[in-house]
Formats: structure tokens, sequence, C-alpha cells
């Protein structure tokens, strides 16, 4: 009879952990609207060139939208947050129609982009850009013509994203 219960036990510890397992998944992302407005500046979004990302916050109803991944990875560097970060995305650029036209769906979990950072590009606000990928390949190939490194999110320096943005340096927007 002890063990039975012993294994009872174990089995509803261990579908406990599953349902807390299903309930720690982030919330899926949001597709970007004419309306989303990037959380530092309160521009419009869409309005901006480049690649955008979107955080979700434990108990906000919608996402924080960045109209730059620099913005984006500087928010997930400051330690002053309004709430528990639960989802990060941003936009996979190798999926991209153009750097004008960085896509309203094709986001992916930033924790599996390929990040190239410090590449001669601006981003929606000017500043030099951090540009995500999917692929390692197109990661590589975007590199090898604008420049800069590849970085997983982990890896991104914090100079890439926090401290004044130089805006006068010589920067391109990729067609």
């Amino acid at each position: 009879m002890k063990q039975t219960s012993t294994l009872l036990l174990c089995s509803a510890l261990a579908l406990s952990a599953c349902k807390e397992d299903q309930a720690k998944a982030p919330p899926p992302p949001v597709p970007l609207t004419q309306e989303a407005l990037s959380f530092f500046c309160q521009m419009n979004v869409a309005e901006h060139g480049g690649p955008k990302g979107q955080i979700h916050l434990d108990g906000f109803p919608a996402p924080l939208f960045f109209a730059q991944v620099r913005d984006l990875v500087a928010y997930l560097k400051s330690p002053e947050r309004d709430a528990q970060i639960v989802g990060v995305y941003v936009s996979d650029m190798g999926a991209a129609a153009t750097w004008a036209q960085p896509g309203i769906e094709n986001w992916i979990p930033a924790d599996t982009a390929h990040f190239v950072v410090g590449a001669k590009v601006a981003g929606g606000m000017g500043a030099q850009e951090i540009v995500p990928f999917l692929s390692s390949e197109d990661a590589v190939a975007f590199a090898s013509k604008w420049g800069g490194t590849i970085e997983i999110l982990d890896t991104i320096p914090d100079g890439a994203a926090l401290g004044p943005a130089d805006l006068t340096q010589n920067l391109e927007s990729p067609t």
C-alpha cells in the first residue's frame, strides 16, 4: 500500500511539473500594427525601417514594442523593468522583404536569433543597429557585406546597446 501511495504521489508531482512547464510557455508574438508605439520614444514603430522587437511582461495584456533591436537589448540589459519578462521576440531580417519593410509577422524568439553586432547600418531610430536573423548563414552573409560580428543574445556586448548612440557615424540603410 505504501508503495502504491508513493507511486501516486510521484505521478501527481510529475503531472504538476508538466502543467507548470506548459504555464511557463511564452505568449506568442503579436503582429506589428500601425498603432504600435515604440516603448522609449512613443513613436510609431511601423513608420521606421530596420528590425523590430517586442517584449512581453507578466501581467501586461500587450507587449512593449521597440523600433530598433538596439533599444530592445538596452531594455533587457537595464536593471529597471516594469515586470517579469515572459517573452522576447525580434524580426527575422532573413525573412524581411526589405530593410524598409522588415515584416509584421516574421518574429523569432530572441534567444534563438543570430545577431550581427557592429554592422555599419542604421536602425529605425538612426542609431547603429543590432540585426537579428534566424539563420546563421543569413547572419554571416549580412556581416560579410555590412561588417560586424555574430553574437547570440547573451553575448551582445553592453556597449552595443547601452550608453549614447553616435548619430554622426556614416551608417547606411540596407536595400
